[in-house]
């Protein structure tokens, strides 16, 4: 009743008292009312009763949303609909540049979230003429579908009896080739509708996102098109014109509380918490400690806590060591202001861009209405070198016929213009202020260029602390990015740099950081008696953090805890050795059993953990082939995660008495078991 009082409109309660006149009753049948109303509240109120359930919120209900694309793309006249697979956005927006080709074509396309639609309906696409499904695939972690597609990942591996002849496909995978399983989900995908029997109208193209994912896409798109337009016997209509998306919409007149300061999702989800928590709906978890943990060298590595209680985290989705913390970061206001001052335009104006297409489910490209200075903060990706098709999009702003030509050229497939790009925006990390200072003749509209500039995403980083030690707290460990470039500038890591410089207290608030948690599949063995090698050099020590902490905790509880061994390695023993103390002490209270250091630059030869497990090889062979010890290995990709895979197959041909390709496959088996796990990064 109090909450329903409080949020009536005070303008809505209004008292209106008529002078009582000469000979009228003093009580009125009214005031009888009023009078038992009142005796009936004080008695309800006073009497001893059981805690009431509270009230859930009123609310209206929510709009029913279509989840029959091919409804959809009856109402629309849709033909083509790109479904994307996406984690960090890369898949989105080529399906959205995909959707968009279509046009050029005579088509019509959408770009579709697989997990907002029913995909059983894939067999109904041929009741559309000239229909076509396309599916830009990206893989996350070990090989697994991403997050929006898990579902779709699901019923492709349940339905067996799924007839989907009549169905037209391809497939675009996003992958990387420093990955265990290169672009598994995208392959499996296109082998699986082949299976049920669909069409695949054109190969199945493999993006690489350790070389140029770029150009991958845009190669097989070039070829892509040709291929479709020849098997539907359609022409191009020639027309390479800019297409808007969105119109703008200028708020002069705006209450300043109807509009987005940051939020995902929700209007003010940031003052006003409530869980779930997750990507839409991050929580605001207070920074208590944040300080350096190097202790000389020109590099900042560098250990947060973030207080998670209240959170509900702890409660709903009680976080494990090995899972992720994504944290949502803001751009450095002195890249927003300079981008302000090149356009030349006053970034506090209110605005929202509104979707041309009325029927997308797809409103606005960020949360609508905002700012201008919120939107290039909160929501867009200004650091990340643009990628083709926004160079393609800005060249018609270009007042010099020069830079015009140049900005077309790179955005095409010509072989000089892909040398152009690369070596001029990838290669010197132009990102786009960079772009637009040096074409001074460029300068686009900006409600365009926000049009087209990528969300700006969460980043993931291990979690570096056990829930069983550390109930109310989450830790991250991480190195602050910087670098110079070719041309250069001091471009600076968004995430690291913005988490680095999250003091405790600023200005006498608490520093918060927007984060949710995501469930990985790195773990601890379900038995607490099994060894565990862990392997992480550098930042890639942070869930051995966690692991380290819970087996100490196991052993506490009085448990039986297995060997616990851990490979460690950084620069220089009086620089970068990490969380030194804490491991010198789990050493000596034989929590580790094992504490092996690889310094590599402390002597003329470099040593690396690789090197380590080599001189260590009779212990390592009989933990894993006798013990049945647990491998894990953290960090970087693209040189350390291959290094020790490679000093394993060694030892297993040299100690096992196998050949090179036994060794790899009793590798492979390990990894099939659960018991060699990798959390990397490149």
């Amino acid at each position: 009743v109090q909450d329903w009082l409080h949020h009536m409109d005070a303008d809505t309660i209004t008292h209106t008292e008529a002078p009582v006149e000469e000979g009228e009753p003093y009580f009125t049948s009214l005031d009888l009312f009023l009078f038992s109303l009142i005796v009936g509240i004080i008695i309800y109120y006073f009497m001893p009763r059981k805690e009431p359930e509270p009230l859930p919120e009123f609310k209206k209900p929510p709009a029913t949303r279509e989840t029959s694309f091919i409804e959809k793309m009856k109402k629309t006249g849709k033909n083509i609909i790109v479904f994307y697979g996406s984690q960090t956005g890369t898949a989105e927006e080529f399906a959205n540049r995909l959707s968009k080709d279509a046009q050029r074509y005579g088509m019509k396309g959408m770009a579709a979230d697989p997990e907002e639609y029913d995909m059983g309906e894939l067999s109904r696409l041929s009741e559309i003429e000239n229909s076509l499904a396309i599916f830009c695939m990206a893989t996350y972690g070990e090989g697994d579908p991403t997050d929006n597609a898990q579902d779709f990942y699901d019923w492709l591996q349940e339905n067996d009896d799924e007839d989907l002849s009549k169905l037209n496909y391809t497939v675009f995978a996003l992958g990387n080739k420093t990955y265990e399983h290169y672009n598994a989900m995208g392959k499996y995908v296109d082998k699986r509708l082949a299976e049920l029997g669909a069409t695949r109208i054109f190969d199945l193209g493999l993006g690489d996102d350790d070389g140029n994912l770029e150009e991958d896409f845009v190669s097989w798109r070039e070829q892509f098109w040709p291929a479709v337009c020849e098997h539907f016997g359609v022409e191009a209509s020639g027309d390479e014109s800019s297409i808007r998306q969105y119109e703008l919409q200028e708020h002069t007149d705006i209450n300043m509380n109807k509009v987005f300061t940051g939020e995902f999702s929700r209007l003010k989800s940031f003052e006003i918490q409530k869980p779930p928590f997750d990507s839409k709906n991050p929580f605001l978890a207070p920074v208590t400690v944040n300080r350096k943990l190097n202790k000389a060298g020109d590099r900042h590595l560098m250990h947060l806590e973030l207080d998670i209680t209240g959170s509900k985290i702890r409660l709903d989705t009680l976080y494990e060591s090995g899972d992720h913390v994504a944290v949502f970061p803001t751009n450095d206001s002195a890249l927003v202001n300079k981008l302000g001052q090149i356009l030349g335009v006053d970034l506090d104006v209110v605005i929202s861009l509104n979707n041309l297409d009325e029927e997308s489910n797809k409103k606005h490209p960020f949360p609508c209405p905002t700012s201008y200075r919120t939107a290039l903060t909160h929501y867009l990706d200004i650091t990340h070198p643009p990628r083709t098709n926004v160079l393609y999009e800005l060249a018609q702003y270009a007042s010099d016929p020069k830079h015009q030509e140049t900005l077309r050229k790179m955005a095409s497939s010509s072989p000089e213009g892909k040398a152009l790009y690369q070596n001029w925006v990838l290669d010197a990390c132009r990102n786009i202020l960079a772009i637009l200072e040096d074409m001074p003749s460029l300068r686009p509209p900006i409600d365009h260029l926000c049009e087209l500039l990528p969300r700006l995403q969460a980043r993931y980083y291990s979690i570096a602390s056990s829930s069983k030690v550390h109930p109310n707290s989450i830790h991250i460990c991480a190195v602050v990015v910087e670098y110079t470039t070719k041309t250069g500038r001091l471009n600076k890591g968004v995430a690291t740099n913005w988490l680095k410089n999250k003091l405790v207290t600023d200005n006498g608030h608490k520093s918060t950081v927007p984060m949710y948690i995501r469930k990985s599949q790195f773990r601890l063995p379900f038995k607490a008696t099994s060894p565990v090698i862990m392997i992480g050099p550098g930042t890639g020590i942070a869930p051995f953090m966690g692991f380290i902490q819970e087996r100490g905790w196991l052993k506490e509880q009085g448990k039986e805890v297995g060997e616990t061994v851990l490979y460690f390695g950084c620069r220089h023993k009086n620089e970068d050795y990490i969380y030194q103390e804490e491991l010198e002490e789990a050493e000596k209270n034989n929590v580790l059993t094992q504490l092996n250091v690889a310094f590599s630059r402390d002597q003329e030869h470099k040593i690396y953990v690789q090197h380590l497990l080599k001189n260590n090889k009779e212990n390592i062979w009989k933990l894993v082939h006798s013990e049945n010890a647990h491998i894990y290995i953290c960090g970087d990709a693209r040189n350390m995660a291959k290094d020790v895979q490679t000093a394993l197959h060694e030892i297993a041909e040299e100690l096992g008495g196998m050949t090179r390709t036994q060794a790899t496959d009793y590798i492979k088996k390990l990894m099939t078991k659960g018991r060699y796990s990798q959390d990397v990064w490149s």
